[in-house]
């Protein structure tokens, strides 16, 4: 499994790593499934979008999976080529209630993923349950319900399933981004991540799972990076030294959450010190979400008002009339709550795409624009590319924030564009001699073409 290569590449020195694309959104699978990447493409679902209820998504973990396949069809996609993950999968979605019947609600859950096919499991117990104690959950009691979870997993797996690997960790942030301003978070201290790893290793052998243990491939730690409605804290490699230097004599490496909106550099720097594991999913349903009302505009200045999508409105009225997915997370007066609707960098909007309303508003936004090349002027003016339709314009938005986690998660992801640039040019050089080569560029990327 390629998991076992990144974690091996990083054990002889090497920076690689892979990127965890956390989102069920039909757009973002697309375009991580048309766009070029080192190795497999990793796609994970949360225990909220995704549960023997049927999550917000309204898909149990065999729908997802079958979800997934359909889309890897339609855009001639190797199935094979995807590991799925379960991100989160602990009791988080019934925290209220009593340690019981949450944990056995999430036995439940943990057995219909792996039965599925999902082959990257997120134990994460970090939570205190209805009647467990006030105050922090104590690190045996999360690693003993981690542990009892991972046997359900070995339990569940079938004739034809890989062996799951498991990612550990209580100190796991926020999903989704934080809910109030922060102007800088702890890092982990090497103490606590030794505790962790010790004490779940002797919860996992108190179950008999020392095979599984085997499998145990990453540990969830906090590197110093998060983003919420308005601010995003990029990745600071000397805060991180200690936890960098620890991890490099442990035969695991690190998972980084909430990484969205960090820099290609910094993303880079997360990967050289370890953090082989990038998880990323508001990051790309606000790009995706930024594509789609750069399209609105180009309607509006093409279409009467009578036979637009209004799709911009459309989503405000929707969030507006089913709140239960921002109205916890956005707070201030009416335009305040107003703007981070449309513009938070927590992305509650990703929760709306998929109700009927939005998915008939974006179905008439992209009739209206049809497949033909949008015009340079509105194109330049709204996206700042050209030569694009409408699907491509989504694609090219969606695919930027995909490149950066891409180059820097490759052992070969370079210090600047330049140097990529020289690298392919050269290789179009030795490749094709003989032809000469023209370099352009078009909204922030360079295109090499062939010519006689």
């Amino acid at each position: 499994m390629y998991l076992d290569e990144v974690v091996k590449a990083q054990k002889r020195g090497e920076s690689k790593g892979i990127t965890s694309i956390c989102s069920a959104h039909p757009w973002v699978l697309k375009a991580a499934m048309q766009k070029e990447r080192p190795g497999a493409l990793l796609i994970e679902s949360t225990c909220n979008q995704v549960n023997q209820f049927g999550g917000y998504t309204g898909m149990k973990p065999a729908d997802f999976v079958r979800y997934v396949r359909k889309i890897a069809e339609e855009n001639n996609f190797p199935f094979e080529n995807i590991i799925l993950g379960g991100d989160h999968l602990g009791p988080n979605v019934w925290q209220n209630e009593p340690a019981e019947s949450a944990m056995q609600k999430s036995a439940v859950m943990m057995r219909d993923y792996v039965q599925a096919g999902f082959a990257k499991i997120h134990l994460d117990c970090s939570m205190n349950l209805g009647d467990d104690p006030q105050g922090p959950l104590d690190v045996e009691v999360s690693a003993r319900r981690a542990a009892q979870l991972a046997k359900v997993a070995e339990n569940a797996i079938g004739a034809g399933n890989l062996l799951p690997r498991y990612v550990i960790g209580t100190e796991v942030p926020v999903p989704g981004g934080a809910q109030a301003h922060e102007d800088s978070v702890s890092v982990t201290n090497v103490e606590d991540v030794n505790q962790t790893i010790e004490i779940t290793r002797e919860a996992f052998y108190r179950e008999g799972l020392q095979s599984a243990w085997e499998r145990v491939i990453a540990v969830v730690v906090q590197p110093g990076v998060e983003f919420g409605d308005d601010f995003v804290l990029e990745y600071q490699p000397e805060k991180a030294k200690a936890l960098s230097h620890f991890i490099e004599g442990q035969p695991v490496i690190y998972e980084a959450h909430s990484t969205d909106y960090q820099t290609r550099a910094a993303l880079k720097n997360l990967v050289r010190d370890h953090f082989g594991i990038l998880k990323v999913g508001p990051g790309l349903t606000f790009a995706f979400r930024e594509a789609v009302f750069a399209l609105a505009m180009m309607e509006d200045e093409l279409f009467s008002k009578d036979v637009r999508s209004n799709i911009v409105q459309v989503l405000d009225d929707v969030m507006t009339a089913y709140p239960e997915y921002w109205k916890k997370y956005y707070f201030g007066s009416e335009h305040e709550q107003a703007f981070k609707r449309k513009y938070s960098l927590s992305d509650r909007a990703r929760y709306y795409w998929l109700q009927p309303e939005m998915q008939r508003a974006t179905a008439c936004l992209m009739k209206n624009l049809g497949n033909k090349k949008l015009s340079y002027s509105l194109l330049s003016q709204f996206v700042g590319c050209e030569n694009l339709n409408a699907a491509q314009v989504i694609n090219w938005k969606i695919g930027r924030v995909l490149e950066d986690y891409w180059m820097a998660c490759s052992d070969c992801a370079f210090e600047s564009d330049l140097a990529f640039l020289i690298l392919i040019v050269f290789h179009q050089w030795v490749s094709f001699p003989g032809r000469k080569m023209r370099v352009s560029a078009s909204g922030g990327m360079y295109i090499v073409t062939k010519t006689r």
